[in-house]
Formats: structure tokens, C-alpha cells, sequence
């Protein structure tokens, strides 16, 4: 089926409720099958592994459409990504390919699930609080997760304020926990991240955006459509 402008459509594959895009196949390399890969996934080790197996998003009309691939390797060639697959044996077969969605499905997703990962659909909306000073109090809400950026040193945490959006770097030092069921992000803010005036009153600056700590993973990977 086509579009208005005579496009085939590329429904998304039947993976499972659960599935999630991982990549996209963008151009070949080298005359024996390589695909540059565009990565939609944070953690490549867990997704691009040999043996794993992707569904395709492509048009109705490709030859592909209704097939899988299965990775044999994962190179990097001057820090891009270059996959090799079993079905994918020369550049001809890449070209064939070129521009594919890469899907995996819910139980590959369960597989690859990391301890203290969420992904970016998880910790968008979530209240961000700091404990009350004295025990028993109740936890201040500071504001509200509203995006997450990828720097090469760490995550940030673009948390919505009553005073505009304030950066929080996605540590272990300064978020300890995440509750995704409780809807709640809890953080140990130094002064001056939320507060300049606690920053002036302790003779200290705000902290920036390169403070040691044990980093956190928000996985940047397509929340499940």
C-alpha cells in the first residue's frame, strides 16, 4: 500500500508489544555485507551482541519486508558503528537493506534490561524530591524530570523548576534513587544546584556539570509504541 505520493508505507514489524528500536541502517561499508549502524540505544553491548536477531522496518513493497537479521559482529570504524549480519553477505545485499529500522523484541528487551537503567519515557514526568532536613519531615518536591541529555561525562536530568529548568547531573552522589513506581526521583542536591541563596550562604559555588560520581544510565533507546 502506498502513500498520496506513491510511497510504500513501512509498518512497524510484529515484535511484540514490548519491542523497542534500536538502530537504523544507513549506509554499506566495505564490499563484504558492512551496514553503518545509527544507534538508538545507549548500551550497543547489550543490544548489537552476535547471535541477536532484528526485526525489520521497511517498506511492503522490499524484499525484506517480513524478515529478520541476525548480527555475526560489531565493529567501529573511526567511531562509527559497522554491523555485519548472517543474511547480508556483500554490498550488493547492503544496498538492498539501506535505510532499515532495526526492532528487537520484548523478551530481547527483558534479556538486556540493566540494574540501575531506566529508559527516557521512564524518567520523563517523574517528581523530583530532596528528604526533609530534620527525620519525620516530609520530602520537599523540588520540580518535575522533563528531558534527558546525553553529555560524554555523564547524564543530566532537565528538571522543570518554579524558577526555570535546572540541570542535575545523573549521579550517584547527588540522585542516590530512582522509584519508577512510586513515580518519584529523590536527590541530594549540593547548595546552589536548586538554591543560588544556599550557594551564598555557604560560601560555596554551584556545582557543574563534570562532578565526579558514580554516573547513572536514563538508556536514550525508543520507549515501546
Amino acid at each position: 500500500m502506498a502513500d498520496p505520493q506513491g510511497r510504500a508505507q513501512a509498518p512497524r514489524p510484529a515484535s511484540g508489544a514490548g519491542s523497542l528500536r534500536v538502530g537504523r541502517l544507513t549506509k554499506p561499508h566495505g564490499l563484504k555485507g558492512g551496514l553503518k549502524v545509527e544507534l538508538f540505544t545507549d548500551n550497543p553491548e547489550l543490544r548489537f551482541v552476535p547471535g541477536a536477531k532484528f526485526h525489520l522496518q521497511v517498506p511492503t513493497d522490499s524484499p525484506w519486508f517480513g524478515r529478520t537479521i541476525t548480527m555475526r559482529d560489531l565493529r567501529w570504524f573511526n567511531e562509527s558503528p559497522v554491523g555485519f549480519f548472517a543474511e547480508v553477505p556483500d554490498r550488493t545485499t547492503a544496498e538492498s537493506i539501506v535505510r532499515a529500522i532495526l526492532w528487537i523484541d520484548e523478551q530481547a528487551v527483558a534479556e538486556g534490561e540493566e540494574d540501575d537503567a531506566w529508559y527516557h519515557h521512564q524518567l520523563v514526568g517523574l517528581d523530583v524530591v530532596r528528604d526533609a532536613a530534620e527525620p519525620g519531615g516530609e520530602a520537599v518536591k523540588l520540580g518535575v524530570v522533563a528531558e534527558v541529555q546525553h553529555l560524554p561525562a555523564q547524564d543530566l536530568l532537565v528538571v522543570t523548576t518554579a524558577d526555570g529548568p535546572v540541570l542535575v547531573p545523573f549521579v550517584t552522589a547527588i540522585v542516590p534513587s530512582v522509584d519508577i513506581a512510586a513515580g518519584v526521583v529523590h536527590v541530594t542536591p549540593p547548595p546552589g544546584l536548586f538554591d543560588e541563596s544556599e550557594a551564598e550562604s555557604d560560601g560555596t559555588d554551584a556545582p557543574q556539570r563534570g562532578d565526579a560520581g558514580d554516573s547513572r544510565s536514563g538508556g536514550s533507546e525508543e520507549s515501546p509504541e
